[in-house]
C-alpha cells in the first residue's frame, strides 16, 4: 500500500505523524514546552545542562526547538550525536566544527580546542552551544574530559554552553561519587516526562490538523489504547497512530476505532 493511497483515503494534504516538521509546527505539550524554556536558559547562561528521558520521549526534538529560537549570528551550534569516538574524538569534533584541523597529539589538541572556543567568543562574539546526544553512552574518560573543558579561567567564566542529552541512566551515572566534580558543575537538570492522556489526545489532533483533518479521526477508545500502549511517548504514539490509520484504511473504515488501534498494537509490538 502506498502512502498516496492512504492520503487520498483520509483526505490528507501531507503524511501525518512524520519527523520532518519545522520547530513552529511541533506540539507544545507541557513537558516539551518546559524543556525548551529550560534549555534556552541554559544556553543564555552558558551553563552545563543534563536533559534526560526515556527512548522516544522527544529530547532531541525539544533541543531542536530551543535551538530554533537562537540568533544564528550570535550562536555556533556543535552537535555530536555519536559518543563512540573517545576523548580525542570529542575534542576533534569540536575543533572540526569550528573550522580547525585537529592536531594529532592529544596534548596539543586540548589547548587547540580551548583556544578555538575562546576565539569564537572573544573574536566573533558568538556563544558556542555544544550538544552531546546519546550522552548516556559517554565513557568515564569522556565525562572527565568534559569537566576539564568546562574548567576555564579558574572557574570564573564558562566558555560555552553544553547540553548532555540521554536516557535516565545518564543522570544516575553522573550521581556516582567518581563524577562529583562534574555533578557540581551542572546548572540544569531536567527529565522529559511522558504526555498525559489529555495531551496525547491533543497531540493526535494537532498532527492530524497539520495533515489537513481538523475533525476527530480517532475514536476515544482508540486514543486511550494508543496512549496506554505508547506510554505517552511521542515516538511510540506516532508509530501506533500510523499503523492504526493503515488498519482502518485496510478495513475500509472512515475513522480509526478501537479495533483498528488493537490491530496497530499487534503490528507494532510483534515487530
Amino acid at each position: 500500500m502506498t502512502l498516496d493511497r492512504l492520503q487520498a483515503h483520509y483526505g490528507f494534504t501531507r503524511t501525518p505523524f512524520g519527523k520532518a516538521l519545522a520547530p513552529s509546527m511541533l506540539h507544545r505539550h507541557t513537558a516539551h514546552a518546559e524543556a525548551v524554556a529550560r534549555i534556552g536558559w541554559c544556553i543564555t547562561e552558558r551553563a552545563l545542562g543534563v536533559v534526560t528521558g526515556e527512548v522516544g520521549a522527544g529530547k532531541t526534538v525539544a533541543v531542536r526547538a530551543a535551538l530554533a529560537n537562537l540568533d544564528p549570528s550570535r550562536h555556533t551550534t556543535i552537535y555530536l550525536g555519536n559518543p563512540a569516538v573517545g576523548g580525542r574524538g570529542l575534542y576533534g569534533g569540536i575543533v572540526t566544527a569550528l573550522g580547525g584541523e585537529p592536531r594529532f597529539h592529544k596534548a596539543a589538541l586540548i589547548p587547540q580546542t580551548v583556544e578555538l572556543l575562546a576565539a569564537e567568543e572573544h573574536e566573533r562574539g558568538r556563544t558556542v552551544v555544544l550538544i552531546l546526544d546519546e550522552a548516556h553512552l559517554l565513557t568515564s574518560d569522556q565525562l572527565e574530559e568534559l569537566r576539564l573543558l568546562t574548567n576555564a579561567d579558574m572557574d570564573s567564566h564558562s566558555p560555552f554552553a553544553c547540553l548532555l542529552i540521554g536516557q535516565p541512566t545518564l543522570r544516575r551515572r553522573i550521581k556516582l561519587g567518581t563524577f562529583a566534580a562534574l555533578d557540581q558543575r551542572i546548572a540544569l537538570r531536567y527529565t522529559l516526562t511522558a504526555m498525559s492522556d489529555t495531551e496525547t489526545k491533543s497531540y493526535l489532533a494537532h498532527h492530524l490538523t497539520l495533515a489537513g483533518r481538523s475533525d476527530p479521526l480517532f475514536s476515544d477508545d482508540a486514543t486511550a489504547l494508543i496512549h496506554q500502549v505508547g506510554r505517552g511517548t511521542p515516538r511510540a504514539i506516532n508509530n501506533l497512530a500510523v499503523q492504526a490509520l493503515v488498519a482502518a484504511y485496510a478495513a475500509g473504515k472512515a475513522i480509526v476505532d478501537e479495533t483498528s488501534a488493537r490491530a496497530a498494537v499487534t503490528e507494532v509490538t510483534t515487530e
